[in-house]
């Protein structure tokens, strides 16, 4: 586990990952944990760290990662004034909630029914991606009670089976509800925190076994935490950069792709394994 060549490898594939994440956040409004869990899976299980627990590790450093981001992008988004804390707040209960739960389901799971439920929700989102169209609505207002814990619940729940921040399910339904897409992103990046920070604690105790990457507590990885933190903070803005020079539809389109790849890749080895 001390191995210096073991842990440079990894330290640098890290760096990697955490600069590719960074520059997509940026540039397509994606959530970094979208990005990072599949690539902390694929890292981690190169690297021979492919036990038991491999995916719990990788939800819970993903989440770990995304109280950082989601805190500094919320009080940047805030900034701004496009924060809709009406929202935040009623729908942060029960979001809250889910994500708890989510914790406490993921703990009782293997490895490979994670895999398969990730690469479920990921071909769901990817699809997404490639064919929603942005003026697509369910209705022209936000849902009232019990209708918002009804659809804030299961956003918690299923966005820690996933190991994501709010966005990737928040932005598209605020968007179908009518909220106009900078406060959507903006909001969604308040939801990360209500997500992250329980689930987080939560997965400090949830002890992952056999074969873990050094540095783990529970089943959080320091060592993928930090790095990832500063790749993503500093190359971030070089995707949100790059946003303002190029169009970010058929970028999207094309990540939508590469998601439903990477979802079937998942799949295909929880099934097969």
């Amino acid at each position: 586990m001390n191995d210096p060549i073991l842990l440079a490898s990894m330290a640098a594939l890290l760096l990697v990952i955490g600069a590719f994440a960074g520059v997509l956040a940026g540039l397509l409004g994606v959530g970094g944990g979208i990005v990072l869990v599949p690539a902390f899976f694929y890292a981690f299980g190169v690297l021979g760290f492919d036990g038991p627990s491999l995916m719990q590790i990788c939800l819970g450093t993903s989440l770990a990662t995304i109280v950082v981001t989601s805190l500094r992008s919320v009080d940047s988004h805030n900034r701004k004034g496009v924060v809709d804390w009406e929202i935040l707040r009623s729908w942060a209960p029960a979001i809250a909630l889910g994500a708890v739960i989510g914790v406490l389901t993921v703990a009782g799971l293997g490895s490979r029914l994670l895999q398969a439920i990730f690469g479920g929700l990921a071909g769901l989102i990817g699809l997404y991606m490639l064919v929603g169209r942005s003026d697509w609505r369910l209705a022209e207002t936000m849902p009232s009670e019990p209708v918002r814990s009804a659809i804030a619940f299961p956003m918690g729940f299923l966005s820690v089976l996933m190991g994501i921040g709010g966005g990737s399910f928040g932005v598209p339904l605020m968007t179908l509800f009518g909220i106009p897409i900078h406060r959507a992103v903006a909001t969604a990046a308040g939801f990360g925190v209500v997500i992250a920070v329980p689930s987080t604690l939560g997965f400090f105790l949830v002890e992952a076994t056999d074969n873990v990457p050094p540095l783990t507590i529970g089943s959080v990885n320091l060592i993928a935490f930090g790095l990832i933190v500063v790749m993503t903070l500093l190359t971030a803005p070089l995707g949100a950069s790059l946003a303002h020079r190029l169009d970010p539809k058929p970028l999207k389109r094309i990540f939508g792709a590469f998601l439903l790849i990477v979802a079937l890749n998942m799949l295909g080895e929880a099934v097969l394994a």
